[in-house]
């Protein structure tokens, strides 16, 4: 369990920036892999699944309805 990656979605915390998203993506990353830096040969392949990660949770936030909010969480 990662149990450092604080919660993104409203109302918990303000709208989540683009950089606090990555910085959740890469902790999970690095979980996940075991690796804090990996090594060159490895960049690549880490790099994307930062990036597919970051992504999939933006994807997440922007779909999430939140019960007794005005409005979704959805992001532009």
């Amino acid at each position: 369990m990662i149990r450092s990656i604080r919660t993104l979605r409203p109302p918990v915390t303000p709208e989540a920036s683009d950089e606090d998203i990555r910085a959740a993506a890469l902790q999970y990353v690095r979980k996940v892999s075991g690796f804090r830096a990996p090594a060159a040969h490895n960049r690549e392949v880490f790099d994307h699944a930062v990036d597919a990660v970051a992504a999939a949770t933006q994807e997440l936030l922007n779909g999430l309805q939140v019960r007794g909010t005005s409005s979704s969480t959805r992001r532009p």
